[in-house]
């Protein structure tokens, strides 16, 4: 059974020959292990990034490659002509905000002045394109989606890994959208607020999205990742996931499974209290699961409420077994999710959320020999 037939098993809740193992990692993980790659060139340039994120599967041996960005600029260096190094820092400047990159991290976007938030009582959901065309990312950081070039990136990695390994995509929930394009406090006070209108541009993203992700399912991917971090109880309430975020992520999933291909949904954080409302979405799998501290879920627990309805991609605490923990901590902490997860097939091991920027990566091959060790059916 090679690394592809193993995850495609596990998501099919059919058992393969042991445990598979993916993590997503965090970009200045990658960038970590990536030390004579610049910053700015893995961030835009796809071939930089396919090569990168190649090169990292083979140094952990994991069984699949998570594509986080698609839609890369061929003419990217003459889109971005101001760019220049300070110190340990690569430094891009665009019209209204500069990104600064560094291998510790996510580029840092930092505004000229106060960043722009549309006041939403005057907001025109119409005015949205009907073509989703940036990845929200984080606080600012977009990344602009060349609509020319959407998928490259995907032949890039197919075109070198073949069928031997597990490719999956990436989208974002039209929750992220929503918060990102009016800012988080302000959204999260339109919620309350102005319900109706929130969900008519709930509605607007969601077209667009479904667009994107049924043209992702053309592409080489066994699976999509929809990207949903702001969806645990930290933020909104059951009621609010039940108004606000399962509508409108239930149509992107459907979607995806009539193209036949797996969907998983990725929420960080405590998410204990709505583990049963996220599979009415009719998700394919959970990701994350964060144990705690950093979350509130207990992988027993949560194995046998979810049963055989989802797989569960998770979940290994990065920060305080993989990062804080000595090898002893981690073999036991690890060995024991597998024991727990392995049961009745429908598991992937993985870090909960993504392995942070400053686990070793020593820690990281450690994942793969355990699975092996004790992952065997």
């Amino acid at each position: 059974m090679n690394s592809r037939e193993r995850i495609l098993a596990a998501m099919n809740f059919e058992i393969p020959d042991r445990v598979p193992v993916m993590c997503q990692m965090s970009i200045g993980h990658m960038l970590q292990q990536l030390p004579d790659i610049s910053p700015v060139e893995f961030w835009f340039d796809a071939q930089t990034f396919a090569n990168g994120l190649i090169q990292l599967r083979e140094l952990y041996d994991f069984d699949g490659i998570l594509v986080s960005l698609h839609g890369h600029f061929n003419n990217w260096r003459e889109l971005y002509t101001d760019i220049e190094k300070f110190n340990n820092c690569e430094i891009v400047y665009l019209s209204d905000r500069k990104l600064v990159f560094t291998k510790d991290d996510l580029p840092f976007p930092e505004f000229y002045g106060s960043r722009y938030f549309p006041p939403l009582e005057d907001f025109d959901q119409e005015k949205l394109p009907d073509e989703i065309d940036y990845i929200p990312v984080s606080g600012g950081l977009h990344f602009k989606i060349d609509l020319k070039n959407k998928f490259e990136i995907f032949d890039l990695i197919y075109e070198k890994v073949g069928d031997e390994f597990s490719i999956h995509g990436e989208i974002t929930s039209p929750f992220d959208y929503l918060l990102d394009l009016f800012g988080y406090e302000n959204a999260l006070m339109a919620l309350i607020e102005n319900p109706d209108k929130c969900k008519r541009i709930l509605q607007k993203f969601t077209d667009g999205i479904k667009k994107l992700a049924s043209e992702m399912c053309e592409q080489k991917v066994d699976a999509i990742k929809i990207s949903s971090p702001f969806a645990g109880s930290g933020f909104i309430s059951p009621q609010f996931y039940k108004d606000f975020v399962l509508p409108f992520e239930s149509q992107i999933i459907e979607v995806i499974k009539s193209k036949g291909k797996f969907v998983y949904t990725h929420t960080c954080g405590a998410i204990n209290d709505r583990l049963e409302l996220m599979i009415e979405s009719g998700t394919s799998g959970l990701e994350c699961l964060d144990p705690k501290p950093l979350g509130d879920v207990d992988l027993i627990d949560a194995k046998r409420r979810l049963g055989k309805k989802v797989f569960i991609k998770g979940n290994i605490d990065s920060v305080n077994t993989l990062l804080r923990g000595d090898e002893s901590k981690i073999v036991n902490d690890v060995r024991e999710i597998i024991e727990i997860g392995k049961e009745g097939g429908g598991f992937i091991l993985s870090t909960a959320c993504s392995i942070a920027p400053l686990v070793p990566k020593e820690n990281v091959k450690l994942l793969k020999l355990l699975a092996e060790e004790f992952g065997k059916y």
